[in-house]
């Protein structure tokens, strides 16, 4: 025979791992990580790289307060002579995630870096090239006659940043 404290033991094992396991818990928000290099890192990288657009702009709209600490500004696509939203095109969007790339490695340098560990010539391409990634994709849900022009002026924007994006230099958080 089971004796009732075992009973018991097991009762309160089941309940809790029902609880845990029940859809009211789940999707519940777990506490946000401290502020630390690894953790911030990780939210940087993860949005910019990991993260569809789709999601990157829900999180942009509605970022906990944690993400606060983030630099969500954006000037849109800065190009001299053309706007983000041409006629084949709109790269509004991946502006906007590219933005949040080069201002956060920057942040990052600044708080934590000490010679280029953020902010530097490889994670700058990294973010480039998910910026002609993100174009790409915005062009593939163009009709298929406009794409190659949308992938030609995706093209122009990539090697834009590559040629004239921020530069190496790390930046001064004062400025």
């Amino acid at each position: 025979p089971i004796s009732p404290m075992r009973s018991l033991a097991v009762l309160v094992a089941v309940t809790s791992l029902l609880t845990v396991a029940s859809p009211a818990h789940a999707g519940r928000p777990t506490t946000p990580p401290a502020h630390s290099a690894t953790a911030d890192w990780s939210y940087v990288s993860n949005t910019v790289w990991h993260t569809p657009i789709k999601e990157f702009l829900a999180l942009r709209d509605h970022h906990s307060a944690w993400a606060n600490s983030f630099d969500w500004t954006t000037d849109g696509c800065s190009t001299p002579g053309h706007v983000e939203k041409g006629r084949f095109y709109n790269f509004h969007d991946a502006c906007i995630r590219h933005d949040f790339g080069y201002r956060n490695l920057h942040l990052l340098e600044s708080r934590f870096g000490g010679g280029h560990t953020y902010w530097n010539e490889d994670n700058r391409k990294r973010v480039d090239q998910q910026f002609l990634t993100d174009m790409n994709s915005s062009c593939s849900k163009r009709s298929w006659f406009v794409r190659p022009v949308c992938r030609a002026w995706a093209k122009v924007y990539y090697l834009g940043v590559r040629a004239f994006g921020s530069s190496f230099a790390p930046v001064n958080p004062s400025a």
